[in-house]
């Protein structure tokens, strides 16, 4: 394409109506006014966290639900409506907020300490300090505030993963060193079963309260799409249909308002690109199939260090024949293991994250006989070419290879 005419498609689409009239309003961070279908979890909320406005410290609390479920979206909700009153009443109330399955954030206790003191206003750096320095100026930072603060970790889970549950118990407990501030705990998790395989301890510290958010359903996704809809597109740009598709796929699978809200989003978005002036419910379809193979590349983005070397190495392998024997893939994944500066695992252990890879559907691993010989595995790749050039990218740059 010759830039005349490639300027001339990027006028024309400068030129033309948008089926959006507020995009950002079909985004994950977009906050609504009012949040269907949660009033009694949102209730619930605030009564545990009302004490904080009088100098108490709230209980303790553990959110947990499915993904899509609102939790993120209540628990914002609810602390910035109580930071609002704190703050009218003149209150010494702090909210910490951090996301523990950000980049960089929480994947070491020296990180994760570092994180939660600047965010109290305490200088630390990115490293260079021990890690029992990094915690005491926490420490301080929390004593400076004389209040009540307040730390919200979202995907907690991720945080006990990636350093154990010692930092968290220390969390639970640092009220009883504190001598001018009050310190309570929100865990918010997508992992239904994760307090199964916490340490009893903090699973009795943190869990002083629990609050379950239940998947919606179709009817109630059909609700929140509409309240969205009427305020991210312009009249008559949705088709009879579209919402009703879009709440019933994700309704009966799991209930989540993000990928319900993700897959109206992209629908539209696709429809644009076709130069269509209202969304079809075809690209509903359209939209369902073009997020299920970005999914791929979000699965693979949260695995643990060495699923995502097995992936690499996998990819690295893997040509038109179309199939490789799992044996092959240890050999292999040790030298780029090695390559990426970590001790290659075992090749039983390998062979249980290829199992777990083909659960999530990253490859295909299907036992093969070979008569007297036994039996062997041989994996290949089920992946349109740009999602495998994504992957390599994306583990490429993680790694340094």
């Amino acid at each position: 394409m010759t830039n005349g005419s490639l300027q001339d498609q990027f006028t024309e689409y400068l030129e033309k109506d948008s089926i959006f009239k507020d995009k950002e309003v079909l985004s994950t961070d977009y906050r609504p006014d009012d949040i269907l279908h949660r009033d009694e979890h949102i209730n619930e909320l605030a009564s545990i966290l009302a004490p904080s406005l009088k100098g108490n410290d709230p209980s303790n609390i553990f959110i947990y639900g499915s993904v899509g479920t609102g939790k993120t979206l209540v628990t914002k909700h609810v602390c910035n409506e109580l930071k609002m009153v704190a703050d009218d009443a003149d209150e010494d109330l702090e909210i910490v907020y951090i996301n523990c399955k950000m980049k960089k954030v929480a994947d070491t206790e020296y990180r994760v300490s570092a994180k939660l003191a600047r965010e109290l206003g305490k200088d630390v750096p990115s490293t260079g300090l021990p890690t029992d320095e990094v915690y005491e100026r926490f420490f301080e930072a929390l004593e400076d505030h004389e209040g009540v603060v307040i730390l919200v970790l979202d995907e907690i889970d991720a945080l006990i993963k990636k350093i154990g549950d010692d930092f968290l118990y220390n969390l639970t407990r640092v009220n009883d060193d504190l001598n001018n501030t009050k310190v309570s705990l929100i865990g918010i998790s997508n992992d239904l079963n994760f307090t199964d395989y916490m340490d009893a301890r903090v699973k009795s510290s943190l869990g002083e309260e629990e609050i379950i958010f239940r998947p919606y359903n179709a009817l109630q996704l059909k609700k929140i799409l509409e309240q969205r809809a009427s305020d991210a597109f312009r009249d008559e740009c949705l088709k009879e249909g579209v919402i009703s598709k879009c709440s019933a796929l994700v309704g009966a699978e799991q209930g989540d308002a993000r990928k319900a809200i993700d897959l109206l989003r992209v629908a539209a978005e696709l429809s644009e690109r076709d130069n269509r002036e209202q969304v079809q419910v075809e690209y509903v379809d359209k939209a369902q199939e073009k997020i299920e193979k970005d999914r791929i590349v979000e699965a693979v983005r949260n695995q643990p260090k060495h699923s995502q070397l097995t992936v690499y190495t996998i990819i690295d392998m893997y040509d038109e024949d179309g199939k490789i024997v799992t044996g092959d893939v240890y050999s292999a994944y040790k030298d780029i293991a090695r390559k990426a500066g970590t001790e290659p695992l075992t090749q039983r252990r390998i062979s249980d994250l290829i199992d777990e890879l083909d659960m999530l559907g990253v490859i295909n691993a299907t036992v093969t006989s070979q008569g007297r010989h036994g039996r062997t595995r041989h994996i290949s790749l089920d992946l349109d070419a740009h999602i495998v050039e994504k992957l390599t990218e994306m583990l490429e740059d993680e790694f340094h290879l």
